[in-house]
């Protein structure tokens, strides 16, 4: 594809009212851009929305969703499984063709100061974060909504100077910080949100698992607390934790890959299986949030193939079929693959 394209990857923190999920979404739709995903989650009560297209128009409708993210939530009644920390709660940028990372991160600067104008509290992540210690998401969202109000009295004990206060907007908590919560603007890679299902209606082996694979490991505490070293996670550039799913009656291990040509789609479903079957579980396939790259699909069908002479559509039928991708919502690759979602669309 020769032309520019951006994709933005917002998360709002709503994920059951389909109502307001629809009205917040078609803030967005507007010339230049394209809706690839829309998929809400009532445990976590979150909404992944995935929409590409043009830079500046992608800029446009990103600040007009988060515009009406804020104007739809109320984070003082949001509760779900998933960390959060405001009604947008991330809003990456990513690039996808004729698009510099640079030029994402300048998106991002650009929608933070607008959004940051609306008097409520904007962070930076990522590629645009304002330094080294603030680049990492999970830092910046610890101890999520509940801690704000520390955070803005100075008095939490989980942040240090680095991570306490918001880039841009709001640093008082008042009734417009309450409400929509601190909204995290970045700029990153391509990155896959995967979660593998684990058949157990607590997620005792789930949240094991999720210690052991994700990339930071686990902290190690001595008896009298006073010293403490970090294990090394098994899957490299790996974000995971274990989390149930009360709907289906399950759980999974929900992990983000931040680099998937290392860890890719069938590296954490294996791993996470076999550690499953040695705890006494089983996995029962995964599903993937938002969108895919049509290389990592291949490599996957690739893993699991006993040919070398399949096309590129039986090996993506291929992974879909081992990783049991439609174990909970049926997966249509024409909907879900980036490139095939891309196919033709001149908008």
């Amino acid at each position: 594809m020769g032309r520019a394209i951006v994709e933005c990857v917002p998360n709002i923190s709503e994920g059951r009212d389909l109502e307001k999920i629809n009205r917040i979404v078609d803030s967005a739709r507007i010339p230049g851009v394209k809706i690839l995903g829309i998929e809400p989650d009532s445990d976590y009560n979150r909404t992944v929305i995935t929409f590409a297209g043009n830079p500046d128009e992608v800029e446009k409708a990103a600040i007009l969703l988060i515009q009406s993210a804020i104007s739809e939530i109320d984070m003082r009644n949001h509760s779900g499984e998933h960390p959060r920390m405001g009604c947008v709660d991330v809003c990456p940028f990513v690039p996808i063709s004729g698009v510099s990372m640079d030029e994402c991160v300048r998106i991002a600067q650009r929608v933070a100061k607008e959004i940051g104008g609306l008097d409520v509290p904007v962070f930076m992540y990522g590629g645009a974060a304002s330094d080294e210690s603030r680049k990492s998401l999970s830092v910046l969202r610890k101890g999520e909504y509940e801690d704000l109000v520390h955070r803005f009295n100075g008095n939490s004990t989980i942040h240090g100077e680095s991570t306490l206060l918001p880039d841009f907007g709001s640093k008082v908590w008042d009734d417009n910080s309450q409400k929509s919560g601190a909204i995290t603007i970045g700029a990153r890679d391509i990155l896959i949100a995967y979660n593998v299902n684990v058949d157990e209606k607590s997620a005792v082996i789930s949240k094991q698992i999720g210690s052991i694979v994700r990339s930071s490991g686990r902290l190690m505490k001595s008896s009298n607390k006073s010293n403490k070293f970090r294990t090394q996670g098994l899957l490299k550039h790996v974000q995971g934790m274990g989390v149930p799913l009360e709907s289906h009656g399950i759980s999974q291990v929900s992990m983000n890959l931040q680099h998937y040509h290392q860890t890719n789609l069938h590296h954490a479903y294996d791993v996470i299986a076999s550690l499953a079957t040695d705890m006494g579980g089983v996995a029962i396939g995964s599903e993937i949030v938002g969108l895919v790259p049509l290389d990592s699909m291949l490599e996957a069908g690739k893993w699991y193939a006993d040919s070398e002479d399949l096309s590129d559509e039986e090996l993506v039928n291929l992974a879909i079929e081992k990783l049991g991708l439609s174990s909970i919502h049926h997966f249509n690759p024409h909907e879900r693959i980036i490139e095939w979602c891309l196919e033709g669309d001149d908008e």
